[in-house]
């Protein structure tokens, strides 16, 4: 092989090796930057606002749960789509299969990997024991809350995961 293709027409100095990589590392922090930036903006990384209080709260939680099951109501949940989006019909029955009388529903549409987008739905008692509501919501996954509360108190929690089409 000659010399003519290793012979540069420009020498390599110094200040041409400092540009070059003050150049390539200014890239790659631009890329990173951009990168944190999509990241943080589209998925805040946050489920709970504080740990610490779920955590407190968790005792409380499983004594309703416990509470609930005894109870053995039988809640179904009907998903229909609708002009106005989702329509949510809701059904709520004692052990005995008597509707329940004197109680308050509300339900959530919350998307799994960003709370920024959850919905709630405003259910309506048509007779006893029976509601119904509609929410606008995207398709994909979806986890659906029902509460059933009576005076105040937590008397049925669900929460059941949905893929909407």
């Amino acid at each position: 092989m000659s010399d003519r293709y290793f012979n540069a027409e420009r020498p390599w100095t110094g200040w041409t090796v400092l540009l070059t990589l003050l150049g390539f590392f200014g890239v790659v922090f631009a890329v990173n930057g951009v990168m944190i930036y999509e990241a943080l903006s589209t998925m805040s990384g946050v489920e709970t606002d504080s740990a610490y209080q779920a955590g407190l709260q968790f005792e409380q939680e499983v004594a309703q749960a416990e509470a609930q099951d005894a109870r053995r109501w039988q809640v179904d949940a009907r998903l229909t789509p609708s002009s106005g989006g989702e329509r949510l019909d809701v059904s709520a029955r004692d052990a005995a299969g008597r509707p329940l009388d004197g109680m308050q529903a509300t339900a959530v549409f919350e998307r799994p990997t960003d709370r920024r987008l959850d919905r709630n739905v405003v259910l309506v008692e048509d007779a006893a024991g029976r509601f119904h509501g509609s929410a606008e919501v995207a398709a994909g996954q979806w986890d659906i809350v029902i509460e059933l509360t009576r005076h105040g108190e937590q008397m049925f929690r669900s929460k059941n995961r949905v893929v909407l089409k």
